[in-house]
């Protein structure tokens, strides 16, 4: 086995959430008056945490930290009763999870998500895998791509960097990795084209040392790419 333990991202790389995050941001855009934004416009966006979604979402002028607060809060609430409307794992996700876990290879999931959301999605989602660590955005703690999330899963691993790896489906995730000193696995059915990242990539591993970096295209190449 290649790695004892993967990292994954959540939303773009397990679960596709736009739909449900557009609406929230769309509910707090329309009490205020403001321009709603096309999934397409979201897929841009999405990936920094709720707050800097909002405040890209926010016409010029009103990206205040009042205005980015009170929208976030509205965000929150309607977000937290619509989590789950419109949200699917990606084809083969659940599969992949259920082998994985077959295979002895213990799983984490690192987010920019806020933490009872990330929480609640897991555990619907993902009920019967038991993830050695669901972490989320949380107070005073640094967003992706700082290496600290990284470091707390392998931690409660029990893991060498060597033998971890991260998933995900943006060059956030794919920077957490080198900021972390892991490999990184970019995830080409999420809210980037992952390939256009290979020259930046690149570049990064130059500046961190002999990390190892791949695009996958499916659930399957995914797993073999794990477990070879």
């Amino acid at each position: 086995m290649k790695y004892k333990l993967a990292i994954f991202d959540l939303d773009g790389t397990l679960l596709d959430t736009l739909d449900d995050l557009g609406a929230a941001v769309n509910h707090a855009m329309q009490l205020r008056g403001f321009p709603l934004h096309s999934r397409d416009e979201y897929m841009k966006m999405v990936g920094h945490g709720a707050r800097n979604l909002m405040q890209q979402a926010l016409p010029g002028g009103h990206k205040d930290d009042d205005m980015v607060e009170a929208a976030y809060n509205d965000f929150r609430a309607y977000y937290t009763d619509h989590i789950d409307v419109h949200t699917k794992p990606f084809p083969g996700i659940q599969e992949l999870m259920a082998k994985l876990h077959r295979e002895g290879v213990m799983l984490a999931v690192a987010s920019n998500k806020f933490q009872e959301g990330t929480e609640h999605l897991i555990k619907e989602f993902f009920p019967d895998i038991p993830f050695v660590a669901v972490l989320g955005s949380r107070p005073d703690f640094p967003l992706k791509p700082s290496p600290e999330i990284v470091d707390e899963v392998l931690h409660k691993a029990g893991v060498e960097r060597e033998e971890a790896v991260m998933v995900g489906d943006s060059d956030t995730d794919m920077e957490t990795a080198a900021n972390g000193g892991i490999d990184g696995i970019a995830v080409n059915w999420g809210y980037r084209n992952m390939k256009d990242l290979a020259n930046k990539w690149s570049a990064l591993r130059q500046t961190q040392g002999p990390l190892c970096f791949m695009v996958v295209d499916t659930a399957e190449e995914l797993l073999k790419m794990i477990l070879q």
